[in-house]
């Protein structure tokens, strides 16, 4: 029989409530164990939903399950890295929430901690387990768009719950870490390298940046953009543009079935991708990684440069109170 690793949940957000409780019920590898919440009656509505085995009022006493394995971070931005590093400290591995952290010195004080602990930390960019992703990355690779000149990706929704914790700046809200570090990410694996510098424009509402846009510069003379947002229309949207045509990435970080378009000269192909659930690869592939005492798909390295990329484009806007 397959071994299961026994996960623990910190915390019922919506994302682990829809998402990933259902992936890792449906996981090959993996058993819902527990979950911990200060909140009794979502601790309630999950024990009844989802029939996990234990229910805990504080996350300190889920860490100290013995049962439990691994756990699942979906806590505000801000207290990743308290609770990556308390549970490191308890042997725990650490499947984290993006972004990861709010800085690079957050970022490698949960790396170094994770390593020290001897557990396994990685930070859930589910979209690059999707098919989607998969043929984006085979198309460059495969030339076929020839030398990669430009890059824009975007993501944004509207933002309409008022007391949301993205709209908190002491929590780590803000449109850029909470969506626009998908961009991030997607221009980062296609390049695999940092800028050499960066241009940005935000719009603030109070302390939080509500709509951010920036241009970035890479040393092989590749402009990218991006743009991030809390107010606007939902499409994540992506383009590569080569030196022999583009390749066209509609819902770019989501799971769906469609298709995507590669252009050269007057011809356009459109490549059919299947549809899949990116949070079961993603939970199946980090168990696993435990299992098999391997790195997951998505390394420390890639989380690193995107850290430090956020962590530049805040600095080009002055938002630095939590930098």
């Amino acid at each position: 029989m397959q071994k299961k690793i026994k996960w623990g949940i910190l915390g019922y957000s919506q994302i682990a409530k829809e998402d990933v409780i259902p992936a890792i019920l449906k996981s090959s590898n993996s058993e819902f164990h527990a979950i911990a919440s200060r909140d009794k009656d979502k601790l309630k509505e999950c024990s009844d939903l989802y029939k996990c085995t234990k229910t805990y009022l504080s996350y300190d006493e889920l860490l100290d399950d013995p049962a439990v394995e691994a756990v699942y971070i979906p806590l505000p931005n801000s207290l990743h890295k308290q609770w990556t590093i308390n549970a490191a400290r308890k042997g725990k591995h650490v499947l984290c929430e993006k972004p990861i952290a709010l800085n690079t010195k957050e970022c490698i004080e949960m790396i170094d901690e994770c390593k020290a602990n001897r557990v396994l930390l990685m930070e859930a960019l589910m979209y690059k387990y999707t098919m989607r992703t998969k043929t984006v990355k085979q198309l460059v690779s495969s030339g076929i768009i020839g030398e990669v000149k430009r890059i824009h990706s975007s993501f944004g929704f509207t933002l309409d719950r008022d007391n949301n914790f993205r709209l908190d700046a002491s929590m780590g809200g803000g449109c850029l870490y909470d969506v626009g570090c998908y961009p991030v990410s997607f221009i980062g694996m296609i390049l695999e390298s940092i800028p050499i510098s960066v241009s940005a424009e935000c719009i603030m509402q109070g302390s939080i940046d509500i709509d951010f846009s920036a241009v970035l510069k890479y040393e092989n003379g590749v402009l990218c953009t991006i743009s991030s947002s809390f107010k606007e229309f939902y499409r994540p949207f992506s383009q590569i543009i080569g030196t022999k045509g583009l390749i066209e990435v509609p819902f770019t970080f989501q799971g769906y079935g469609g298709a995507v378009t590669v252009v050269k000269d007057s011809e356009k192909k459109e490549i059919e991708v299947q549809e899949c659930d990116r949070y079961i690869l993603e939970i199946e592939d980090f168990a696993d990684a435990i299992i098999n005492n391997r790195q997951p798909m998505v390394s420390l390295e890639d989380t690193l440069r995107n850290m430090k990329v956020i962590e530049m484009l805040y600095k080009t806007v002055n938002k630095e109170s939590l930098l």
